[in-house]
């Protein structure tokens, strides 16, 4: 089957996390789906408060920071990320921002926003407002971050997110270096306003046909500006006005970090995965084959880890982790925690590619190591494909493999460009791929944290893909077709196996 005929396979669509009742962003949703297709209508976002939660308080920073003048810098700019800004808020920030931000290079800013957005910014970003802007780029329509604060905040965010159009607050410099004054308007009410105007005239949008979204009432000018106005998350204030507009509304949910229970759940989680791995082996050992222990520590281990973490998983097409195999399953990696996930889904039979780095995690590198997993140096090319070969004979010894095609873990829902290391293996070795789907690890566990939190995480597992007829020295488009069935899998969920 063809990634296309794979595509027009995968059942109609609910776009709810829940699966229960429709939601405010379900119709959202279906607004930007029945209304006006086309680059001529603009998708407005306001950043602090609507794409991403802000910071009440600024993160501490000591451990991430280095010196002291950065830290300060840093807490500057995370300072201003804020929900529902008043103007007196704004002003402070924009006064703070020209006094610690003056001297300093614009490089060395970009690279500041850049570290910050690692480490403290992307775990914050809303899943919602990802779906929202996902479905306006899929409607065609021109996708515009338009915010007060400054490049520094937004734009390490917006790359991210795959936002090409971000307008912001231009701070002023001189060879490179920020004055301490800003450049022109800032873009705060009528600013903002003016200045997204100013783009629509430039490129021929229709303002009467576009949407805004915004949490703060100070983007009232915003948000009178387009034909479909929409409040996220909004205060008292803003909630009125929309109710005596009838404008659309979006709650998000809180962007929250990890409480002590979800650091206590995550400690007995870790015990489990160790104390379930000894007696997967224990339950297997009379067979003496270490196939089958190893298929004993990954049943035993991986369902005691989702127990005592509190993670429920519901999956769609399990008929596919069963037949055929062997196979090359392919999974999107945004959390630590795929790892428990995929083996739980797939239910024995497989093994895994992983990288080198791996091997130094005092938990999961001993026991992927005892499973058969295959460590790669990806900073080695000749190295990373000589360590592969194995892999096919171990697929045509009918084991088969899964591997996150990707290479990182992704700071958004959105897959990363695709490796093809794997596709080559499934092509030497005869095998199919076959997609496997997983919505809400995020959530479950932010990119770069090993705590865990309660929850859902959905998977779907796609209908196999027939690579043997794709030309391994051409393979890009194939490649890019099987990646956008997971964004489109990602936008139009299917039912789970038990709805």
């Amino acid at each position: 089957m063809s990634a296309r005929d794979a595509a027009a396979r995968q059942d109609g669509a609910t776009v709810a996390h829940s699966g229960t009742a429709p939601t405010d962003l379900e119709a959202a949703i279906a607004a930007i789906r029945s209304g006006p297709q086309g680059p001529e209508v603009a998708a407005v976002f306001d950043f602090g408060g609507t794409v991403v939660d802000g910071f009440a308080r600024p993160a501490l920073l000591r451990r991430v920071l280095r010196p002291k003048a950065s830290r300060t810098a840093a807490t500057t700019l995370l300072g201003g990320i804020r929900n529902g800004l008043t103007d007196g808020e704004y002003g402070r920030f924009v006064h703070l921002s020209m006094h610690t931000l003056a001297g300093r290079s614009e490089a060395e800013l970009d690279a500041l926003g850049q570290r910050l957005f690692e480490r403290c910014i992307y775990g914050r970003l809303y899943p919602e407002a990802w779906q929202l802007i996902r479905t306006h780029e899929a409607a065609g329509h021109t996708v515009v971050l338009a915010t007060s604060l400054t490049r520094f905040q937004v734009a390490p965010a917006a790359a991210a997110l795959g936002i090409e159009h971000v307008l912001y607050t231009p701070m002023a410099t001189s060879e490179g270096i920020l004055t301490g004054y800003v450049e022109g308007k800032t873009l705060w009410r009528n600013g903002k306003s003016d200045t997204v105007r100013n783009f629509a005239a430039a490129r021929g949008i229709d303002l009467s046909r576009s949407f805004a979204y915004s949490d703060t009432l100070a983007d009232l000018p915003l948000l009178s500006l387009v034909g479909h106005p929409v409040a996220v998350n909004p205060d008292r204030r803003l909630r009125v006005v929309a109710a005596e507009q009838d404008w659309s509304k979006v709650t998000f949910r809180p962007r929250q970090t990890p409480s002590p229970a979800d650091y206590g759940r995550t400690i007995a989680g870790f015990a489990a995965l160790l104390g379930g791995a000894f007696l997967g082996v224990i339950a297997k050992s009379y067979t003496r084959q270490r196939r089958k222990m190893a298929d004993g520590l990954m049943t035993y281990a991986t369902r005691g880890t989702l127990r005592a973490i509190g993670v429920r998983i519901r999956v769609s097409g399990a008929e596919h982790a069963r037949a055929p195999r062997p196979a090359v399953f392919l999974f999107n990696h945004q959390s630590q925690f795929d790892v428990i996930i995929v083996p739980k889904v797939l239910a024995g039979g497989v093994t895994g590619i992983g990288k080198k780095e791996l091997t130094r995690n005092p938990i999961f590198g001993p026991l992927m190591r005892f499973v058969g997993v295959t460590f790669i140096d990806r900073s080695n090319t000749a190295q990373a494909k000589a360590a592969l070969a194995p892999v096919v004979e171990t697929l045509r010894a009918g084991l088969s493999i899964a591997v996150a095609p990707e290479g990182h873990r992704s700071y958004t829902p959105s897959p990363l460009p695709f490796k093809k290391g794997a596709f080559h293996i499934a092509l030497q070795a005869g095998v199919p791929v076959i997609p496997v789907v997983i919505r809400n690890a995020g959530e479950i566990s932010w990119r770069n944290s090993m705590v865990a939190r309660k929850g859902t995480v959905d998977v779907a597992i796609l209908a196999p893909i027939d690579v043997s007829n794709w030309d391994p020295d051409d393979m890009d488009d194939e490649v890019e077709a099987v990646r956008q069935l997971y964004l489109d899998t990602l936008l139009n969920w299917p039912k789970t196996d038990a709805d």
